[in-house]
């Protein structure tokens, strides 16, 4: 999630939440993150001067994470910062692995390791990949199981639990990292994602999709207010059908690279914005799994008010101040003119949020207590994207 897919600002703050929230609390954080030789760019470089490295030593060294980060190149031994050796030796120690999506996959890093926990952070798609897809999501050799998907397991989801017993947690954030700034009444609304992230899937007669479907149904949105819409999407070109219906519809459209390309300048752009339009994949929609984005929670922490589509959230969050949840394109519209109305009133009230509900140390501390390993002084992230 930091260094397969480089140069995606939010993708790299979902993983740093967790491992600076675990070193407030006094844990020692040891990342590592497995790539296999296919994501390597430019291909036929050596790994050490990839794109992936260059990019993993530059969020290492800028989080004070050097002598605790290593880039795994997946089936071999070589890595980039840690040696393979020192890491083997480090989980002699290790009490607890958080292991995001199951991609640390290697035998000698886990076995040492008496409590591994499978972090879910796509909640809906990871269990119907497994229960409708057959795929295999690496669930086995994992003794706890944790998602941010609020409502999985519950009545009020029919979310396939995959036999699992899924422990619920709110996405955390490192308030240091992320200080509220002044409102910014003249800004734009925007948001930061990808168009399309990976396969849908049809289940039951229903469709979870992704952004580009949930858009498609707002997308006439802008041409409804004078708030001016802006979105930091990662769009293929060849989406032309998309890309000329986004302009038509007045929706301004940013290069997310340079503008949420690295951790700094994606906090820049979420914190030079008035407030987000949280567009969320259809499929978290449709589940009603309660996903609530890392992306929303680093708007709140910021003094930015949140309009974001309904996922089942509202059923676990404060909603009407400073985070509003929408259904339809004129609940949006309504939330926006409501906080407009009291600009500053919103701002505050959605870091007071993020303050009370999402605050790392608060919700990881809460976390390591009901895995049982509140105790214990050492933990081991294990990070990469879902493919």
């Amino acid at each position: 999630m930091i260094a397969a897919d480089p140069y995606q600002g939010g993708a790299t703050w979902a993983v740093l939440q967790y491992v600076l929230g675990l070193r407030g609390l006094g844990h020692d954080v040891y990342l590592v993150e497995p790539i296999p030789g296919s994501s390597c760019r430019p291909s036929g470089s050596s790994f050490g001067a990839t794109i992936n490295a260059v990019y993993f030593r530059e969020v290492a060294e800028r989080f004070g994470l050097t002598d605790r980060a290593a880039l795994l190149h997946q089936g071999t031994s070589e890595t980039v910062g840690l040696s393979y050796s020192t890491l083997v030796e480090a989980t002699k120690t290790c009490e607890l692995l958080i292991n995001v999506s199951g991609m640390l996959t290697d035998a000698r890093l886990l076995e040492a390791i008496p409590r591994r926990v499978y972090l879910d952070l796509d909640p809906g798609f990871v269990q119907l990949w497994n229960a409708v897809e057959r795929i295999d999501m690496r669930f086995e050799g994992h003794t706890h199981f944790v998602t941010v998907g609020q409502a999985i397991g519950t009545a009020d989801c029919d979310v396939p639990t995959c036999n699992r017993a899924w422990i619920p947690t709110l996405q955390p954030i490192f308030l240091p990292e992320w200080p509220a700034r002044p409102g910014n009444s003249a800004g734009d609304w925007t948001t930061v994602g990808n168009w399309r992230g990976y396969g849908s899937i049809q289940h039951g007669g229903r469709f979870y999709g992704q952004k580009a479907h949930s858009l498609r149904r707002l997308i006439g949105l802008p041409t409804r207010t004078r708030e001016r819409m802006s979105l930091a999407f990662s769009i293929d070109p060849g989406e032309t059908k998309d890309l000329e219906a986004l302009r038509r519809h007045g929706w301004h459209l940013v290069d997310p690279a340079a503008t949420a390309g690295t951790p700094d300048r994606y906090r820049a752009f979420i914190q030079r914005s008035k407030g987000e339009l949280g567009i969320v994949k259809s499929g978290y929609v449709e589940s009603r799994c309660g996903w609530f984005s890392d992306r929303s929670v680093c708007y709140l922490a910021s003094g930015r008010p949140v309009v974001a589509q309904d996922t089942g959230f509202s059923r676990f969050l404060p909603t009407g101040e400073g985070l509003f949840a929408f259904d339809t394109p004129d609940a949006a519209l309504g939330a926006i003119d409501a906080i407009t109305s009291d600009y500053r009133r919103h701002c505050r009230r959605g870091r007071d949020l993020a303050e009370a509900y999402c605050e790392a140390e608060r919700v990881l501390g809460r976390l390591l207590e009901r895995i049982e390993a509140g105790s214990h002084t050492c933990a081991h992230i294990g990070a990469q994207a879902a493919s």
